[in-house]
């Protein structure tokens, strides 16, 4: 067996373009195995992991076996250059000529720093089947020259932007799209589309995100004609899914995709996912007829629908002898009693089968000091979930309040809900409030102690409220017996890479969902239990070494963020972070711990952090440079300000870092000067890279946020939950 020291050089070599054949001399074991020595799977392994770009441009050249390795159709059948940052117009279009005669399926999706005539390039890609182009620049004209050149292309995604005119496709075009089985479209603009071309959709994906008014702040409405969606081109549909930005043109438009429905529901429709954000959706009539449909055949997959569609007795209905993969009710509290009766006694057919769950608010209700025996019957109900509910992988439980050991007396005590969590061993990512990681008597005493007189004591200074800063390799004396949940948790989820940890009164200040997020809360402060979550806390979760992706967001029990760099220390493959609101808002005790585990972030590619008082002054700036993998950087900051030359400095030494967005109080001028040096300096070098600064307060800062590619403001400018949320990437 090749050791782990000698195929870690073979891919260095690789990547290098250094003379692969020679041996590694520095370490006799390194040497014992040279690359001649590999077998060709073992190589083609390796191969996976070298960026396209460079596999044919760099290692094929080197030796007639390389050259033959790289051309296998392992590896140039599905290409994805979404994320090749250093690629620009010269190498795309020199790549695709080399994978003309290879690859099936194509993924541009979010290759924003492209020009427009690159995309002309895929023309000459013959066998094509499945085309991504999403967040490139596209025309009416251009996508009609493109479809005439794909004679084999059965799936396509793109962006509709202002101005598209199916009307002016070419007729070649369109009988290309009437062969098309899948389709994703991107919404700029209100308009159909190419739907009405496409009479043969099997899988029709829809992503809507459409301002309420223009550039010049003139108000865009919705004039379309409903019989242009013609009733025959939904016939073979299988599955839909439409995920909407917050607006009024984005609801019209989607209804008006809908209205088929009212007329006809496909026979075959096993998918149905509609994300609408807002405490109001629009009203849809077809909703009863609909679940009545797709309840009768016993085949459906996957349901999301807004609060408003359903009531529980068609949500029964919809439920009753099928088995779905993915199930969301997000924001349905009317519902969520349904939900439980379905999963747990019998309400379908097969609850294993069940992949996905969202409950997001399922149960949100103002916190009060007595609740509802009905309010707390979430804990119990969650342990007979996971017992039902085996396979779950990915599980959504934000805005569910859940105080360990306040229930009501009238109901026998139920475990911890990080213990009933902790039986879902294929669980892969996980919501929660920060009150459900509290074991709730000893922290709930805690700050009741501290805000009983809080009426009585005028300027006076409060006592700090949470728990003592968490020394590593401490006595935990109390405050260990406050963590044994996320202990429990750690202990059976094994497989986690996503936790995201949200308070429930946080709220950020670039929202993606705001009209939905901000109906939701509560006002800031009223759950005690979620302002005891701590540094304990936060050094317990390094008890889950696996983790990926991580966001802390409103958790003002952090005192200074010892168990945040006890946490990075232990999670060594932790490679996106998102800290918002943590610890008190108009002081940031945890920056110099911040800055610490900065430096220990080795494997991060993406940062975001959302502080109202953060400075990004050089120590900050020389802690992130010590995050060698970095890609993505993100800082908002409503009083916070920016060294110019530290962050000029900072992007010199991180050569990989292709996105730098800073919103800050800093003047306009400032923000200006900073950008326009960036993009001056590395964009030649950087081909991909996206320098937005701009104050946070200014008036112009939704018309600048619009201008930011619609990946990047979806992975990580925009505060959202990415867990159990419908898929939004490729259609493949």
């Amino acid at each position: 067996m090749v050791s782990t020291v000698t195929v870690a050089a073979v891919i260095s070599n690789v990547k290098g373009t250094t003379r692969l054949g020679d041996q590694v001399k520095e370490d006799p074991v390194m040497a014992a195995v040279g690359m001649s020595d590999l077998s060709d799977e073992i190589l083609l392994y390796i191969l996976r992991h070298v960026p396209v770009c460079d596999l044919l441009t760099n290692v094929a050249p080197v030796c007639q076996r390389l050259q033959t390795l790289c051309c296998d159709k392992s590896l140039l059948s599905h290409v994805c250059l979404s994320e090749e940052y250093t690629m620009d117009d010269q190498t795309v279009r020199h790549t695709l000529r080399q994978l003309s005669n290879h690859v099936q399926s194509l993924s541009l999706n979010g290759v924003y720093w492209l020009s427009s005539s690159v995309v002309d390039c895929v023309g000459r890609c013959k066998a094509v089947t499945h085309l991504d182009v999403s967040g490139c620049r596209l025309t009416a004209l251009r996508l009609s020259r493109l479809l005439a050149s794909l004679p084999l292309l059965r799936s396509l995604a793109f962006d509709v932007q202002p101005g598209f005119d199916a009307g002016k496709l070419a007729g070649e075009a369109v009988d290309r799209l009437s062969r098309l089985a899948e389709l994703r479209q991107t919404l700029l603009t209100p308009s159909y589309g190419v739907v009405p071309c496409c009479a043969k959709l099997r899988k029709l994906m829809l992503q809507f995100d459409i301002s309420d008014v223009t550039r010049e702040g003139i108000g865009v409405s919705c004039h379309l004609m409903v019989g242009q969606s013609s009733v025959p081109h939904y016939e073979q549909l299988e599955e839909f899914s439409a995920r909407l930005a917050p607006g009024e043109v984005n609801q019209t438009l989607l209804l008006l995709y809908l209205a088929v429905f009212s007329v006809h529901i496909p026979e075959r429709l096993r998918v149905f996912l509609v994300s609408v954000p807002g405490p109001n959706p629009a009203h849809w009539s077809a909703a009863p007829s609909l679940a009545q449909s797709l309840g009768l055949r016993g085949d459906l997959e996957a349901l999301q629908l807004p609060r408003s569609w359903l009531d529980p007795s068609s949500l029964k209905q919809v439920l009753a002898g099928n088995s779905p993969k993915h199930l969301s009710f997000s924001r349905c509290p009317v519902l969520w009693p349904q939900v439980f009766q379905s999963l747990l006694e019998g309400g379908v057919q097969d609850a294993s089968r069940l992949l996905s769950l969202n409950l997001s608010g399922i149960n949100h209700v103002p916190y009060s000091e007595c609740r509802s025996a009905e309010d707390q019957q979430l804990p119990a109900n969650m342990s007979r979930l996971a017992s039902s509910c085996v396979n779950l992988r990915h599980l959504n439980l934000m805005h569910t309040h859940y105080h360990h050991g306040h229930a009501c007396t009238l109901l026998p005590p139920a475990p911890h809900l990080c213990a009933s969590l902790a039986q879902l061993q294929h669980l892969r990512s996980l919501t929660l409030t920060a009150c459900a990681l509290s074991d709730g008597v000893q922290s709930h005493h805690s700050v009741a102690q501290n805000s009983s007189p809080l009426l009585l004591r005028g300027l006076k200074k409060l006592p700090r409220v949470g728990f003592q800063n968490y020394k590593v390799g401490s006595e935990v004396g109390t405050q260990g017996d406050t963590t044994s949940g996320i202990s429990q948790l750690a202990a059976g989820c094994h497989s986690l890479e996503t936790l995201e940890l949200i308070g429930p009164g946080f709220v950020s200040a670039l929202p993606r969902l705001e009209p939905c997020t901000r109906a939701s809360m509560e006002p800031r402060g009223m759950c005690a239990l979620a302002r005891g979550v701590g540094d304990a806390h936060l050094a317990a979760l390094g008890g889950l070494p696996k983790l990926r992706r991580l966001t802390l967001a409103g958790l003002p029990g952090v005192l200074r963020g010892t168990g945040l760099a006890h946490l990075v220390t232990q999670c060594k493959d932790l490679q996106v972070l998102s800290l918002a609101n943590i610890g008190t808002l108009k002081i940031m005790n945890y920056n110099a711990t911040l800055l610490e585990a900065l430096r220990r972030c080795t494997q991060l590619r993406e940062l975001r952090l959302e502080q109202p008082y953060l400075n990004a002054n050089s120590s900050f700036f020389d802690a992130l440079s010590c995050c060698r993998s970095l890609q993505r950087f993100c800082l908002i900051s409503r009083n916070g300000s920016f060294e110019a030359a530290a962050a000029e400095s900072f992007m010199e030494r991180s050569n990989r870092v292709v996105m730098c967005h800073m919103f800050t109080g800093g003047t306009l001028v400032a923000c200006r000067n900073l950008q326009k040096t960036l993009l001056d300096r590395f964009l030649p070098e950087r081909p991909g890279l996206s320098a937005v600064i701009y104050p946070i307060q200014h008036e112009d800062l939704p018309s600048v946020i619009r201008d930011i590619p619609l990946t990047l403001l979806d992975s990580t400018t925009l505060f959202q939950s990415h867990v159990a949320q419908p898929p939004r990437l490729s259609p493949w």
